[in-house]
């Protein structure tokens, strides 16, 4: 009977329980489906709206840009990599703390140059209110930041010591020898020079990380999930050569200061290929100070003066009008045509053509087209048309002027508009559209589009390699040319530029002095210019070079302005050996280039192990080291100072590779 009341109670208490468990799962199940019911009726976009969004973002994680190189590898732009640091004093744990803040403020205090104090302040207070994202330090170099992350507690990494890093990119300039006018920039917002051209190469491909919100402004990376990593972009190598861009900043600037202008501008075009090897712009900010900081070679459109009577007289060769047996008579170098007066500044009588250039006669370049083309301008005009001068240059780089020509559809047009074109007025142009101009009659006759790009590489592999571009086969016969070749020689050698004649280097060119702005009360403005290429017997290189403004008193003529600054350039660009070259490299006042060259050593990492690259050309190694699968962070140019890792180091791909270069 006991053992029967025992079972009794035993089975009664096991369903009591399990009343108990059926009834609590069936309220969970209710409470489960109740919630369904809730959630299928509720705002999801609100819950996002309310919590996930205003907790966590996706941000942009910037790709680097590429490299802009000069043609020779020299660097003109880069990007280098600053560390922002950033602490989380709530994982700080209070004992680590406590033993470490001493040793850590007496390093920051050497670091940064201020007093223990000042950090110890600030960091009880933080650690206090256990702020998760305290602002350090920014923009640190990869050797500050590879100190200050050897520092007590900060060594104990981000899990442990609360030490936070965000990387970014800035775009640095790694050479004084290209002004920032001509390297530009591209900010976003606006676009110029090389940096701009160039832009849709160099841009990477931007990547995302997830970001949670630590306060009202400041918002924590998430590292363990990036949604996508960016891609950096491609390396453009240009067609600058910072040797010839050397010399023409140093003539340019040395003559500017002597006579004290305002501005000037020099372009120099390899004959062959167009490529543009030197493009120099430099504007007076105070007195014997210039700087390139706006770019006249491409920006501003000017009447160029007697550099035009080249073009004019051209179009006439190439009809039969005009040959080497052709004379004009410039009376006593006063006429009037149209009513309009035209004058020389010297010379009078009975020129041959070579004369006209020669002496650069107005009377005689307006004499001579008016004869010809007065009753079928639209002859002459299509002569322009036909050599692109009513175009606007198609190049990569931005901010390029549109050419002016008054035509007879114009309203300005009337009967002395011809003779002015014919020496220089009444039209506008940009530098490099009459330098393309010159250097397409240096190229006997084959006009070519400037080029500013070289190569574009990725990664170490060429994309793309320019090659020469044709925008006019033939200028004019073979004849004309030879003809126009022979005029502008003579110029140099018995006319206006025969000042910077030298029997060592035959030059061709045009001196070119024009007023402007010649409406206005006050002094007289002068613009000073010179176009030509040397030497004139096998043309390489094509040059022009203006001068704004110079100070009236000390002159303001193209053929002693602007003159000697084509000579510097054509006797140090060809005869005369580079700059900045060491002694013991010269042999017979001729330079070794071996000696200049190092060897190209080949790097590999072997059994996963970082080889030792100190003491190599940083252009040699990086390379190498990107084809192997290791991403390369460097500062500088010239040969690596510093490498990190340490040789010996195992590495993994994909692995960062920081080298510190020279300078």
């Amino acid at each position: 009977m006991a053992v029967q009341n025992e079972f009794e109670q035993k089975r009664s208490k096991t369903l009591r329980w399990g009343y108990l468990f059926t009834g609590f799962a069936f309220v969970l199940f209710v409470v489960f489906l109740g919630r369904i019911l809730v959630l299928q009726n509720t705002n999801v976009q609100e819950i996002k709206d309310d919590y996930i969004n205003k907790n966590y973002r996706e941000a942009t994680l910037k790709a680097a840009r590429g490299n802009l190189y000069a043609s020779d590898g020299s660097i003109l732009a880069t990007t280098v990599m600053r560390y922002d640091v950033y602490l989380d004093f709530k994982i700080i744990k209070d004992t680590v703390y406590s033993n470490n803040i001493g040793p850590l403020t007496d390093s920051l205090s050497k670091m940064f140059g201020k007093p223990r104090s000042y950090f110890r302040d600030r960091f009880d207070q933080q650690k206090k209110v256990k702020n998760q994202y305290y602002s350090l330090v920014k923009g640190l170099d990869f050797d500050d930041y590879d100190r200050i992350r050897q520092f007590p507690i900060f060594k104990k990494g981000k899990n442990r010591g609360g030490f936070i890093v965000d990387r970014n990119y800035k775009r640095e300039l790694a050479t004084t020898q290209i002004g920032a006018g001509t390297i530009g920039m591209d900010n976003e917002v606006a676009k110029s020079g090389l940096e701009g051209a160039f832009s849709k190469y160099l841009t990477g491909t931007d990547g995302s990380r997830l970001e949670q919100r630590v306060n009202s402004s400041q918002w924590k990376p998430i590292d363990y999930w990036k949604v996508n990593e960016p891609i950096d972009g491609q390396d453009v190598y240009t067609t600058i050569d910072i040797r010839i861009q050397d010399i023409a900043h140093s003539a340019l600037e040395k003559q500017l200061i002597n006579f004290d202008a305002d501005h000037g501008s020099v372009v120099v075009m390899e004959v062959s290929t167009g490529k543009v090897k030197a493009m120099v712009n430099l504007r007076r900010t105070e007195p014997g100070i210039y700087v390139d900081a706006y770019n006249y070679a491409l920006k501003d459109a000017t009447e160029p003066g007697s550099t035009f009577k080249t073009v004019s007289l051209l179009a006439a060769m190439d009809d039969g009008f005009i040959d080497e047996n052709t004379t004009v008579n410039v009376g006593n170098g006063v006429w009037t045509y149209a009513k309009q007066r035209i004058s020389d500044g010297h010379g009078g009588g009975t020129y041959d053509i070579s004369d006209v250039l020669a002496k650069s006669s107005n009377v005689g370049s307006a004499k001579l087209i008016t004869k010809f083309y007065a009753d079928k301008p639209q002859v002459f005009l299509d002569h322009l048309r036909r050599w692109k001068m009513f175009e606007k240059m198609d190049i990569e780089l931005p901010g390029i002027s549109k050419p002016y020509i008054v035509t007879p559809e114009d309203k300005r047009w009337n009967a002395a508009t011809l003779a002015s074109l014919a020496y220089g007025y009444s039209s506008r142009f940009n530098l490099l559209q009459l330098t393309t101009f010159y250097n397409g009659i240096a190229n006997k006759g084959k006009m070519l589009k400037p080029l500013f790009i070289e190569k574009i590489l990725k990664d170490g592999r060429t994309l793309y390699e320019a090659k020469p571009q044709v925008m006019v086969n033939k200028m004019a016969s073979p004849k004309s040319i030879s003809l126009m070749t022979s005029a502008l020689t003579q110029a140099v050698e018995k006319g206006t530029a025969r000042s910077i004649f030298t029997p060592n280097l035959k030059m061709a060119g045009k001196t070119g002095t024009a007023r402007f702005e010649y409406w206005k009360p006050g002094p007289a403005k002068y613009q000073a210019s010179f176009a030509g290429f040397y030497p004139s017997d096998n043309p390489k290189y094509t040059c022009i070079v203006m001068i704004n403004q110079p100070d009236n008193s000390k002159g303001f003529y193209g053929s002693t302005v602007s003159a000697p600054v084509f000579k510097e350039i054509a006797g140090k660009t060809f005869l005369k050996t580079p700059q900045n070259i060491e002694q013991e490299m010269l042999v017979d006042k001729k330079a070794d280039l071996s000696k200049m060259i190092a060897p190209q050593v080949k790097v590999a990492v072997k059994q996963n192990q970082m080889p030792k690259v100190t003491g190599q050309i940083g252009k040699n190694v990086i390379p190498q080291l990107e084809n192997q699968g290791y991403r390369v962070d460097y500062k500088g140019v010239g040969k690596i100072r510093e490498q990190f890792p340490l040789e010996g180091t195992i590495i993994k791909k994909d692995q960062r590779i920081y080298l510190q270069l020279q300078n």
